[in-house]
């Protein structure tokens, strides 16, 4: 699904409107007639960790540990009671299908911490066969896309499964298959693209190549082009570094006041300042994808980052579906329900294929 195979196929963009207007979301915030654009946050305020004087929001915000907690026990304690209010969903999951009876499930999946482990090399972030296998399987019952901050490209040539959506970038560059679709209109049988920040991508290239030089004299900084938005890692920066990457990113910014930062897990995030996340990827492929029937369509989103938090939000604010995060420490989240790890979500996944074989009839499953 390389560009050069993506510039074949038809695109949705529209330059006055970032959603096209058969589709657009009736929720959405940004279907205004022109892109809507937000102010950028400062550094201080979103480098959190970097500079130390972040105010996170609450639902970024990782509780702080009682101070008098120094081991272990405490630790599976304050895990324990996090369970309480965002309780696993593999010992939940009768309860998730309970309340898919009925329903469509759709499905959305992050990709890094998610589907496969966190790594020090972003390009060595492999998925296992296993899970490969897992997510082929599950995409055979539900409508599946891939939600992640890498690029489109890079995203499917780590899944490399054909038969989904992929939402790249951070949900701005979106390829849809309406094999995936239940349109019937012949015209519609072929993927398409929705890039709603393509306008940025000049700009966001020479943002990439000013970071680069900058970052050139950090041991371990890393600068990764995921097309509509640039990500720069510091998990193999020496501590005492990180002040360093942090300024150098807000010097290499202050040149481009349409680009805004936000951070990931060891990441700092160079995106367009759009009115644009991973929520609103997820109601346009919801509403594209005609699944957006809150009484017959039940998503699942999964994800570990704070970025995935704007889907959390979205599933909640409809009061249909469930946000589940991925994490083996407590926070705050917008999720309904936790999983521990990727295995962990691979055992979810092959839970839900097994459930729908044992309620499918014989007949159907071999269509």
């Amino acid at each position: 699904m390389s560009d050069h195979v993506a510039k074949s196929q038809p695109v949705l963009a529209l330059p006055s409107n970032p959603i096209p207007s058969s589709v657009t979301p009736k929720s959405l915030s940004c279907s205004s007639p022109s892109v809507t654009y937000i102010s950028r946050r400062t550094l201080v305020e979103v480098a959190d960790g970097l500079l130390g004087v972040m105010t996170p929001s609450p639902t970024h915000m990782k509780p702080s540990v009682n101070s008098d907690s120094d081991g272990p026990s405490d630790e599976v304690s304050a895990y324990k009671a996090w369970l309480a209010t965002c309780p696993s969903a593999l010992s939940s999951f009768n309860q998730i299908i309970g309340s898919a009876q009925g329903k469509k499930i759709a499905l959305f999946l992050d990709y890094d911490g998610t589907l496969s482990p966190i790594v020090n090399d972003p390009d060595k972030a492999f998925m296992s066969p296993e899970m490969r296998a897992a997510v082929k399987n599950v995409a055979k019952f539900f409508p599946t896309a891939i939600v992640s901050g890498r690029s489109r490209d890079k995203v499917f040539e780590f899944v490399n499964l054909k038969e989904l959506c992929y939402a790249g970038s951070h949900g701005m560059d979106i390829m849809l298959s309406c094999a995936d679709s239940e349109s019937k209109i012949e015209d519609d049988k072929e993927a398409k693209l929705f890039q709603p920040a393509s306008e940025f991508l000049p700009m966001i290239i020479e943002a990439y190549n000013s970071l680069v030089e900058a970052t050139r004299s950090i041991r371990g900084a890393n600068v990764e082009n995921n097309k509509f938005c640039v990500s720069v890692h510091y998990r193999n920066v020496d501590k005492q570094d990180w002040n360093s990457v942090a300024q150098l990113v807000n010097d290499v910014l202050k040149s481009f006041p349409r680009l805004k930062l936000t951070t990931g897990r060891k990441v700092l995030e160079v995106r367009p300042v759009i009115d644009w996340d991973k929520g609103k990827a997820v109601e346009f492929l919801l509403q594209s994808l005609r699944l957006d029937d809150i009484g017959s369509v039940l998503p699942i989103y999964i994800g570990d980052d704070r970025t995935d938090e704007d889907a959390f939000k979205v599933l909640r604010q409809r009061n249909s579906g469930y946000g589940i995060l991925v994490s083996q420490v407590p926070k705050e989240t917008e999720a309904f329900y936790s999983l521990r790890n990727p295995s962990q979500v691979k055992e979810f996944l092959d839970s839900l294929v097994r459930w729908k074989e044992q309620a499918q009839p014989v007949h159907d499953q071999e269509r």
